[in-house]
């Protein structure tokens, strides 16, 4: 099954965040954030301007991105965890 976002969300999957620190110290998973960045799976087709034009959205499928630590709502599709937020709930590109 496929999902696609509408207007000017976004499908983004977290990205997996290191297990180990600098010094070598193993994290355990319970005492692990979920990661604040992740990449763009699928995007909607964009804002719906006052004379009912689209504007395209700024990020496309592939780009990473940073976003806040309550932005967007989690979904399991296939098995697999994404998160749908909107464009503004995005932070940055990653270069």
């Amino acid at each position: 099954m496929a999902v696609k976002p509408l207007q000017d969300r976004v499908l983004v999957k977290r990205l997996e965040e290191e297990t180990k620190t600098a010094g070598g110290i193993i994290i355990p998973d319970n005492h692990k954030e979920k990661p604040a960045q992740g990449e763009i799976v699928a995007v909607g087709t964009g804002y719906r301007n006052n004379d009912g034009s689209i504007q395209a959205l700024e990020v496309k499928a592939g780009d990473k991105v940073l976003f806040g630590k309550y932005a967007g709502t989690e979904v399991k599709v296939d098995g697999h965890e994404y998160i749908i937020m909107k464009e503004d709930d995005l932070l940055g590109i990653m270069c």
